[in-house]
């Protein structure tokens, strides 16, 4: 199972820690295409661990640090979180705070570089759109979107979007299911009290 998220514009600066060790990262054949988008204040800022780093609403809801140890040193080998800058990271991974949106060069710029496949199993993507653009899934994929409902209308709302992604990613770490198919994903998701509808690959969640 791999599951794809989003970085988050709210970050965390760490105060100490070495720089950034681009052979150390997650997919590190990536290390050239890094090396070209780093400035030299990056280089030289003191990083930390990907999940202390983003600090959005997301990884609020997410709260690695609060997870039982399985659930943590699961999402550490199951999730990837993509990046205008680094195209790819794990939450383990030593980062530096940084700023760089995605932007109308990142999509091409990264699906020139990413491998075709980044895991094996089925793929659970959260992205939002600039950076689900930067790679696209093959094989068993489910494409997961949240929508509030209010008065019988349903739309995509950042907050509740954000927040109720990070539960989800939470609720599954801590139930110790791992999905295989999308079939399976659907019925873990609504095991655990989410309101669910799917369509093919695409699996929305429904929030009041």
């Amino acid at each position: 199972m791999l599951i794809l998220l989003p970085p988050s514009e709210g970050k965390t600066e760490p105060v100490r820690g070495k720089p950034v060790d681009l052979a150390k990262l997650t997919f590190p054949e990536l290390t050239a295409a890094r090396d070209a988008l780093l400035t030299p204040q990056w280089r030289q800022a003191p990083a930390a661990a990907a999940e202390k780093v983003y600090t959005g609403v997301l990884y609020q809801a997410l709260d690695v640090s609060t997870l039982p140890a399985e659930a943590r040193r699961h999402l550490r080998r199951a999730v990837l979180v993509f990046s205008a800058l680094w195209g790819v990271v794990g939450l383990g991974d030593r980062i530096p705070a940084y700023k760089l949106p995605a932007g109308a060069g990142t999509a091409p710029y990264w699906r020139r570089h990413l491998p075709a496949r980044l895991g094996k199993g089925l793929v659970i993507d959260l992205r939002s759109g600039p950076y689900a653009a930067m790679w696209r899934p093959v094989g068993e994929h489910a494409v997961i979107r949240v929508l509030h409902e209010r008065d019988g209308v349903r739309r995509t709302v950042s907050h509740f979007n954000k927040a109720t992604k990070g539960r989800i990613v939470r609720d599954l770490a801590i139930s110790g299911v791992r999905p295989r198919t999308v079939d399976e994903l659907v019925a873990v998701l609504r095991d655990l009290k989410h309101t669910i509808e799917r369509e093919e690959d695409r699996v929305d969640v429904i929030v009041e």
